[in-house]
């Protein structure tokens, strides 16, 4: 049986579902589930779920609910890595805040687990261009490497390395993995 090793880029995951439409939030998507389906009939062996905390102070609602989701996924058995949210001034001088070693954790976390040999397949959720190497590592080490993407929002390169499987997230599955009630 196939062994399986998840990797969800949560910056990635939350603007691809924004993209789709702002009703949805990745607060409300039952990962657990959607993920139970696309691996049925092989083996799962980690969930990792990279993200940065939100900052309290700035808007505790939305940091209530990202401490809720964390929650739900640690209960469900997801290893949660968090990543460092920095503040920056944008050009028109308002203060943002950006994610910062999330796509290099997720990355080196992958690499060292094909190293130990926990698995045969990574399914790694991001769209992400920055990824387009990983798949030539895990092919160097016998590895497969599976895309979950959001449809209309990811990096043409990395489908094209990427020439296992590849799942699409729409607004069908949105639909049937949504949280109606949280």
């Amino acid at each position: 049986m196939e062994r399986v090793s998840v990797f969800i880029d949560g910056e990635n995951f939350l603007y691809g579902i924004k993209s789709i439409s702002s009703f949805y939030t990745d607060f409300n998507f039952d990962f657990k589930k959607y993920i139970n389906k696309i691996t049925k009939g092989r083996k799962l062996i980690d969930i990792y779920y990279f993200i940065a905390p939100l900052k309290q102070d700035l808007n505790p609602s939305l940091y209530t609910k990202q401490q809720k989701l964390l929650s739900r996924l640690k209960k469900e058995g997801v290893t949660i890595i968090l990543c460092k949210r920095t503040k920056r001034e944008s050009l028109d001088g308002t203060s943002v805040h950006k994610i910062k070693e999330d796509d290099i954790r997720l990355a080196l976390q992958m690499q060292k687990d094909a190293y130990e040999n926990k698995f045969d397949i990574a399914l790694l959720f991001s769209g992400d261009g920055d990824f387009v190497p990983l798949p030539e590592y895990m092919a160097e080490k016998g590895k497969k490497m599976e895309i979950v993407y959001f449809e209309g929002h990811t990096a043409i390169t990395l489908l094209r390395v990427c020439n296992f499987k590849a799942s699409v997230i729409n607004k069908k599955i949105l639909n049937k993995f949504f949280y109606r009630n949280s």
